[in-house]
């Protein structure tokens, strides 16, 4: 059998036993749906709020109609991102990486294995806000397109974001470094990326800043499949773009996947028995 078919194959297997394994502990599924929760209270408390003094005023979109999109986008950023990154970095640190080393295209195999738990469980997440949203925000309905459109625009959004993870989870040695420099680099793309208010507040030259990272146009594309075309005056260009939106989010997803496997290679070629005890050796200082 091809081996890194194999490979594949035990990846897939892999994810579907972490995702499961996942879900059996009460911790790590409270640490994956706790913001879900924290987000989706703060939407209903925001419900009843309408944009009076914007441009969105009488279009009959609400403050938690509108913020709904940015919240999902937010919950498939850092899950995509922050939390691969901070596994990645964990089974580095405890030598779960190096066994799976040992083995005739490991690495393949375990990255394969966490793209699919961690999809899985940003699924999960986003699920958990966006059913009880739909069922109790008034305003916040689906058409058949839109439908479709949320659809691609999470499963090109995974593909951008999940790559980018496996990389920074490769370039910090380790999981508290990797949180630390993380969530202030995707808040600062959040903020600028209109997420939770438009765009065209910030200055030109930001916007445009902001336009070359996925964060944008994940957050334009779930607008595009949630808002009606009321809430265009606040867009860019006033249109929804999607042919912009699958381009770029494609690029990313293009450019993540033929760069991790290359970084994840080069850094596992560094791993080895005396790097891990060195670790090791340094996490217990810390500790002490």
């Amino acid at each position: 059998m091809n081996t890194t078919l194999f490979a594949v194959r035990l990846g897939l297997a892999r994810g579907w036993t972490e995702f499961r394994h996942t879900l059996t502990s009460k911790a790590d599924l409270g640490s994956y749906l706790l913001n879900s929760m924290v987000f989706l209270a703060v939407l209903l408390f925001m419900s009843g709020n309408d944009m009076e003094n914007t441009a969105l005023a009488g279009t009959g979109v609400s403050q938690a109609t509108l913020s709904m999109p940015g919240t999902l986008a937010v919950l498939l950023v850092f899950g995509g991102v922050l939390s691969t990154a901070q596994l990645l970095a964990t089974d580095r640190e405890d030598g779960t990486l190096l066994r799976a080393k040992a083995t005739p295209k490991g690495t393949h195999g375990y990255l394969v294995g966490k793209v699919v738990s961690v999809s899985l469980m940003s699924l999960m997440s986003m699920l958990v806000l966006l059913v009880p949203s739909v069922l109790l925000i008034d305003g916040l309905e689906f058409t058949p397109a839109g439908g479709l459109t949320l659809l691609w625009v999470v499963g090109l959004g995974l593909l951008a974001t999940l790559p980018l993870g496996a990389i920074a989870g490769s370039l910090f040695p380790n999981p508290r470094a990797v949180v630390g420099v993380l969530v202030l680099v995707l808040m600062a793309l959040i903020i600028v990326s209109g997420i939770f208010f438009p765009i065209s507040m910030l200055p030109g030259w930001v916007s445009w800043v902001a336009q070359a990272f996925p964060v944008y146009w994940l957050g334009l594309g779930l607008r595009s499949s949630m808002l009606p075309d009321a809430a265009l005056v606040e867009e860019v260009g006033g249109s929804w773009r999607h042919l912009e939106t699958a381009g770029a989010l494609g690029a990313w997803a293009a450019l993540g996947l033929l760069v991790a496997p290359f970084v994840l290679r080069r850094m596992a070629r560094r791993e080895s028995g005396t790097s891990l005890e060195e670790r090791r050796r340094k996490a217990l200082q810390r500790v002490g």
